[in-house]
């Protein structure tokens, strides 16, 4: 799935890249400027036109949940957001809102930059207590890869075996393929053509970067993506109510899909969606670009056996220490470059075992193999976990997850 977007009339084009010295940022790419180590999440804030999640915010938060932040506001790992205000301004007044976030299925097994909005998401149910919808983007990734109708709903059904492992209630969670919910929900496609109608194809191209020789498919698919933020797309649990926010965590990369939405929203009388934008998981070689499930070598899959994540990290996971032990001993590494610690910052809830380890990492007492072994065995145990949890998923259970019905929510206002 995607979330908003800056001026993208500066993007690159769907149909075929241009390759850049400057930081790009996409719903189809991400890396750093040329010479840099790390994306400038700072630098998005401003093109994008967002807002950075500050301790006010994370104040605010605590007092409406009574519960601590999760680690991954605190870390700034979400980092921006769009009218967060607006839904702890809701909690208040015990007015009701909704979860959306999503996934586009293109590949068998999910990895863990793919698990990050939804440990997150899972964390805002549990705090929030109210429902989601998860987008399952077959009819996208048929339309962007190299696959059939068939293959596109099949990967489907296998990744939402890993959102289910995740650990939503069920009660209070749709998991839905386009494919399937488009013809099944009539209020769903009817959404659809009403945004369709709000945004031209010039605007499109201004925002997606859409060239000639891209198919007409993808031109209508930002429609679909923008739907879901809508409550009346969901008549099972929302009625014909149009007043219900929505909340939608993601990545800083989909800013353009969820930017329209919220241009198009009060043309067509709903409330403009929020949003919380998360950072990039990097790549196992370096923190410059995202994880992608096209190169394994870049990735470490959910489905990994625990001596392949071993070998992955001890391999291929960049480096900030030093040359020699001797000079990494006397000059300490770099956690801003160092793959491993960037990992652990997702990984490792304990803050204070945290900053022990980059205390005693960029001091040059902790030498750069043992940071790996130390991300080693929490992944080991993550990924293990998730296995777990991701076998005892029948298919009883995906069907029930993916059965539009009425979801459990509070709706006294």
């Amino acid at each position: 799935m995607a979330e908003e977007q800056k001026q993208a009339s500066t993007e690159p084009a769907v149909g075929g890249e241009e390759e850049s010295d400057e930081q790009i940022v996409t719903p189809w790419t991400a890396h750093a400027a040329k010479g840099e180590t790390t994306i400038d999440y700072e630098k998005l804030i401003n093109k994008f036109g967002s807002q950075k999640i500050g301790s006010d915010l994370l104040k605010r938060i605590t007092a409406v949940t009574k519960k601590e932040p999760h680690h991954f506001l605190k870390r700034g790992i979400f980092f921006s957001h769009r009218d967060m205000e607006s839904i702890l301004d809701a909690c208040e007044k015990k007015k009701p809102f909704f979860l959306y976030t999503g996934r586009g299925p293109s590949s068998e097994s999910m990895h863990l930059g793919h698990l990050i909005p939804f440990l997150f998401t899972k964390y805002l149910q549990d705090v929030f207590d109210v429902p989601l919808v998860v987008q399952m983007t077959d009819d996208e990734k048929f339309l962007w890869k190299n696959l059939s109708v068939e293959e596109a709903r099949r990967l489907t059904t296998e990744n939402a075996k890993d959102v289910i492992a995740c650990g939503f209630d069920v009660k209070k969670t749709l998991i839905f393929s386009d494919m399937d919910y488009i013809s099944s929900v009539p209020n769903f496609y009817k959404n659809i053509l009403r945004v369709q109608k709000c945004v031209t194809v010039n605007q499109a191209r201004g925002i997606f970067g859409f060239v000639d020789t891209d198919c007409i498919g993808k031109i209508s698919f930002p429609a679909v993506q923008a739907a879901p933020a809508f409550s009346t797309s969901f008549p099972q649990t929302f009625g014909d109510r149009k007043d219900i926010c929505c909340l939608i965590p993601c990545a800083i990369d989909q800013d353009p899909y969820f930017r329209m939405t919220r241009d198009v929203a009060p043309r067509l009388g709903f409330p403009k969606p929020a949003l919380l934008h998360s950072t990039f998981f990097p790549a196992l070689q370096g923190p410059q670009s995202k994880m992608s499930a096209s190169d394994p070598n870049t990735s470490i899959f959910l489905t990994d056996s625990p001596n392949a994540i071993k070998k992955k990290i001890m391999k291929f996971a960049f480096s900030g220490g030093r040359d020699t032990v001797e000079e990494h001993r006397k000059l300490g590494g770099n956690t801003e470059a160092d793959v491993s610690y960037q990992y652990l910052t997702f990984f490792m809830e304990d803050d204070d075992k945290l900053a022990k380890i980059k205390e005693d990492y960029e001091s040059g007492k902790m030498l750069s193999g043992e940071l790996k072994k130390e991300l080693v065995g929490i992944l080991q145990e993550l990924v293990a976990g998730h296995q777990q949890r991701r076998a005892a998923v029948t298919d009883e259970l995906i069907t029930e997850f993916m059965t539009p019905r009425a979801l459990e929510f509070k709706c006294a206002n």
